[in-house]
């Protein structure tokens, strides 16, 4: 992975420097600590960069931003995106973070913070890719697989929007993260693989043309935190996202991982 330290190092004086003095109208946590759990398998949200074993991505340094706006301390936990949602619920977490879909069915279950992100779902397949254009022609083209990591949007966009409506349809290859998925796709193991548009984008742009973007977007979708129901930390984490968003701090974090940042190299 490529980190043009010094565009960034640049953009982020220019950028960050004038927030702080904005925080003084949120709430203040006293340096309560607060456990936020991610699973490190979303980049550029949350990985770990193989070139120095830390966890970074664009939700930490949302959140770390949040934390010093609010005055808590943050305690990082990971586990499986399969247990994540019930974890939370059973208030093992505080809070939750790895891009995860605003949906109603979730809401049953775990609170929402506002969105801190909109995103749409878009096909990732191989640069030399000419077997098929869009969804349609994927659909139609029987022997095309699609990698997706279970329980996820790109697993049930891949279902409802591409095929046809069939959780256990044999042409889904189930992967545990969203990384084994474009791995297969590069290594020819499957022929598609649904992303968000901002992480896909980042991979393409990394690629050096062994990956692009085909058809139409499949639809939007919002990224929130989640936190066990009740709790008293989302109202003071939702005035913190809409400060960051008006304040420009957001755009920021976008420019670092989705223009900056380039993953894969």
């Amino acid at each position: 992975m490529l980190l043009r330290r010094a565009v960034l190092a640049g953009l982020s004086a220019l950028l960050l420097a004038p927030f702080g003095a904005m925080a003084a109208n949120l709430p203040d946590l006293n340096g309560m600590k607060v456990v936020v759990v991610t699973e490190n398998a979303y980049p550029p949200l949350q990985f770990v960069d193989p070139n120095t074993g830390q966890a970074v991505g664009w939700e930490y340094d949302a959140m770390n931003e949040i934390a010093k706006r609010l005055n808590f301390k943050v305690e990082y936990q990971t586990t499986s995106w399969d247990a994540m949602i019930q974890a939370v619920s059973d208030g093992q977490y505080n809070i939750g973070m790895t891009g995860i879909t605003i949906k109603e069915e979730r809401k049953a279950k775990v609170d929402f913070s506002d969105p801190y992100m909109r995103s749409q779902q878009v096909m990732l397949v191989r640069g030399d890719e000419t077997r098929f254009t869009d969804a349609k022609s994927f659909r139609d083209f029987k022997k095309g697989l699609i990698g997706a990591q279970p329980g996820t949007s790109p697993f049930y966009t891949a279902v409802n929007d591409v095929l046809d409506g069939n959780e256990q349809n044999p042409r889904i290859k189930l992967m545990e993260t969203f990384g084994a998925t474009v791995q297969a796709l590069k290594a020819g193991d499957v022929d598609l693989v649904l992303s968000d548009s901002v992480a896909g984008k980042g991979y393409v742009d990394a690629s050096n043309g062994a990956l692009k973007i085909i058809g139409e977007p499949l639809g939007a979708e919002d990224f929130g935190f989640i936190f066990p129901k009740g709790s008293a930390l989302v109202k003071p984490i939702n005035a913190a996202i809409a400060e960051m968003k008006a304040d420009g701090t957001l755009d920021a974090l976008n420019q670092k991982w989705f223009v900056t940042y380039k993953m894969g190299q």
